[in-house]
């Protein structure tokens, strides 16, 4: 995704073109980036040998996960819909994890029956049901069972999962005792110690201070997991001065820990597989003015992209065609939803910009069109799949008649 002569191109195609012909607002993926992030992260971990598992909930479109697929990973899901989402997909049974604190009675038989890799579980409650239903199906499951380790992620709280006030996973004492419960099991293996922490990290402290929770756990423990799940939650930069994460002290972290712990590792990314894959074109609908800012309001609102709305997360908006000319005034880049918190960002220092003018809101692949809805009664909008010139509609737009 570039400029080429001011004009934005994601691969071979001008955005301007892509909304003329599909119209806005509307998803953009490029293959490219997809490619080379999961490349990227291969190479990286190359010396540990990981299955990498896509969180699908980042992104659970089936054309964006055949290519994934494809590319050699396997699936981290948490909700039937989306293991079937993987199964259609092509993605093999033995490279897909199920996640989740509250999988229904008919999602775990179903994931027995589908004999994927694991079922992580999150109680002492929710083993039990795994048990339950593995002895009426007269089948031996591996599951996972995930650890609270009360680690801070450093990033915002409402994707934060791995400290002690959230719901997620088990505290030591809680996981000590599952694990001694069901050693005598002839229908329950644990075979695998789950971890995740968050979301957006961009620190490998967090990281570091979580395998040394893990390594202290296993000593006491004396227990011999064949995997270790460290979940995903490696972040991404969405604003221009926005820190990296530093993969290579994380990978560090994991090699010293493997020395002491022989164990294949899982990794679930999502963000940093899929997140700078993805772009939303819309369009100026109107230019408001008062006196001290102008109100660029978009086609896009907080029904197709929410994560500013909940987050209060930063998404770059770029115009599709440069020019030199400046804005007079502060302009605040709004939804037509009824909402005040259907807003997306405010520039001080912006070009001049025209009612009908294309932008390009940025780096919307992940937790974009997978967290939409039809709120206001809009429909959702399409998504299309880019390899160099070619443009493949990978979902068509929602028409009223789908929603009414």
């Amino acid at each position: 995704m570039q400029y080429i002569n001011n004009k934005f191109y994601i691969e071979k195609k001008n955005v301007k073109s892509l909304a003329e012909k599909f119209n806005t607002p509307l998803y953009c993926y490029s293959f490219k980036n997809l490619k080379t992030n999961i490349q990227n992260f291969k190479k990286t971990f190359k010396s540990i040998s990981p299955l990498i598992c896509f969180s699908v909930k980042s992104n659970s479109n089936v054309y964006l996960l055949k290519e994934i697929k494809k590319l050699g990973l396997g699936a981290d899901v948490v909700s039937k819909g989306e293991l079937l989402a993987s199964l259609k997909a092509g993605i093999s049974r033995n490279k897909i994890v199920f996640s989740g604190v509250g999988k229904t009675e008919e999602e775990i038989e179903y994931a027995i029956r589908k004999n994927i890799l694991l079922i992580n579980s999150e109680s002492l409650s929710e083993v039990l049901k795994i048990e339950e239903i593995a002895k009426k199906e007269n089948k031996l499951v591996n599951i996972g069972l995930r650890l609270n380790p009360d680690t801070d992620a450093k990033t915002l709280k409402q994707i934060s999962t791995g400290k002690s006030e959230n719901k997620f996973g088990v505290d030591e004492k809680t996981f000590i005792k599952i694990i001694n419960l069901m050693k005598k099991s002839k229908f329950i293996r644990i075979k695998c110690l789950s971890v995740h922490i968050g979301s957006q990290i961009l620190n490998h402290k967090p990281y570091e201070k979580m395998l040394g929770v893990l390594d202290k756990l296993l000593k006491r423990l004396k227990y011999k997991f064949d995997i270790i799940d460290l979940g995903g939650g490696m972040g991404i930069s969405y604003e221009k001065n926005n820190r990296k994460l530093n993969y290579n002290e994380y990978k560090k972290s994991i090699i010293k820990f493997r020395r002491k712990h022989n164990c294949k590792i899982i990794f679930e990314p999502g963000r940093s597989i899929i997140g700078n894959v993805g772009i939303i074109i819309t369009k100026v609908i109107y230019l408001k003015h008062n006196k001290s800012k102008t109100f660029v309001i978009l086609d896009v609102a907080m029904n197709d992209l929410i994560r500013p709305a909940l987050y209060n997360a930063k998404h770059r908006i770029i115009p599709s065609i440069k020019n030199n000319s400046m804005s007079k005034k502060i302009l605040e880049f709004v939804g037509p939803i009824c909402e005040t918190t259907d807003k997306f960002l405010t520039e001080k220092k912006y070009q001049s910009i025209k009612e009908n003018d294309i932008m390009i809101v940025c780096d919307t692949g992940a937790y974009g069109y997978s967290l939409s809805s039809n709120y206001n009664l809009r429909v959702k909008p399409a998504e299309v799949l880019i390899k160099g010139n070619k443009v493949q509609i990978i979902r068509k737009r929602q028409k009223i008649a789908d929603i009414i």
